[in-house]
């Protein structure tokens, strides 16, 4: 099981591709804050619920200086054709051996339905303007989590 971030430690820096294939830097975005969540499978209910959420909050999360990044381990091709579906205007990253996901602890053996398994665990690190942690949820709900994170947040 990977570790899970603290508010205060340095978030790991990544390159990721986007959606189009075009890298994405964490470290290129320091003076923003930005939420950074992850998110087992694109074009599954709870995630395609998720992603909506985020997509129908930007505004006030931009509003009040967030920037937001999804992250899971699908195919380029297959974020590609989530963004086109759903409409999402912020990025979506591929992260296909999961390094990402683990350096921020959001890989591992979960409970869902009484199975155990190895996979995404749902989850959202707050990264602030000078690249430290500032908040990271484990084991979010998709319905109900980006309301949830503006009220953790002060967003109204």
């Amino acid at each position: 099981m990977s570790t899970r971030l603290q508010p205060g430690d340095v978030a790991p820096d990544f390159t990721l591709p986007d959606a189009a294939g075009n890298p994405v830097q964490l470290s290129a975005l320091r003076g923003d804050r930005v939420i950074v969540y992850f998110y087992p499978a694109a074009m599954t209910p709870g995630c395609t619920t998720q992603a909506c959420d985020f997509r129908d909050d930007l505004g006030a999360l931009q509003a009040a200086g967030y920037r937001v990044l999804g992250v899971s381990p699908d195919p380029v091709a297959k974020l590609a054709r989530f963004v086109e579906e759903q409409s999402l205007t912020f990025p979506l990253l591929s992260d296909p051996d999961h390094a990402v996901l683990e350096a921020y602890g959001a890989w591992g053996e979960k409970t869902s339905y009484g199975r155990t398994s190895t996979g995404v665990i749902r989850s959202t690190v707050v990264v602030g303007a000078q690249g430290e942690v500032v908040l990271a949820q484990y084991n979010v709900r998709a319905t109900g989590h980006v309301a949830k994170l503006r009220r953790d947040l002060g967003i109204d």
